[in-house]
């Protein structure tokens, strides 16, 4: 409910962004919490905090806002194709992770948070690089957005040819 609010307020971008980046300290965290258990007792309460936290930007974050995201990037044509398609890659996701966490915390131990750490940050270093904000813009200036991006792209490919040419 609150994050409806914040949304408007802060930006799509920068929630998902804030989301993971706590998410990905909250894992560190519970990884810390989890080696240091047996040397120490009271990182059991580190570890507690931690999986709070974790929820808690999961929530603000990684949770509603792919939702606004991929019904602002598409147009009104396929937008229920990609909706049913981030819901199906969403929940299959979330089967996957439910049906094989016993598994890999069983192999991994204290450190099976690790896992989600660097996954963490692939996706927070791929959002930053390739996720524009979409509050405030219309579908146009979201699509001119990838747009410019791929103009570029295409140049400095052609640009880096040309040079390669040169040195031959």
């Amino acid at each position: 409910f609150l994050q409806v609010f914040l949304v408007e307020k802060a930006g799509r971008r920068s929630l998902f962004l804030t989301g993971l980046m706590g998410m990905l300290i909250s894992a560190v965290a519970m990884t810390v919490g989890l080696v240091l258990l047996s040397q120490f007792a009271w990182m059991s309460y580190v570890s507690m905090v931690a999986i709070f936290l974790f929820v808690i930007f999961f929530e603000v974050g990684p949770g509603p806002i792919p939702w606004f995201i991929v019904a602002e990037l598409f147009s009104q044509g396929p937008r229920p194709a990609a909706i049913a398609i981030a819901g199906f890659c969403n929940w299959a996701c979330n089967f996957i992770v439910g049906m094989c966490f016993q598994y890999i915390a069983d192999l991994c131990g204290p450190y099976v948070f690790v896992i989600f750490a660097a996954l963490l940050l692939v996706f927070f270093l791929f959002a930053y690089f390739k996720v524009p904000e979409t509050k405030g813009k219309s579908f146009e200036e979201i699509a001119a957005v990838f747009r410019r991006k791929k103009l570029l792209h295409k140049a400095m490919t052609e640009l880096e040819n040309l040079r390669g040419s040169e040195e031959a």
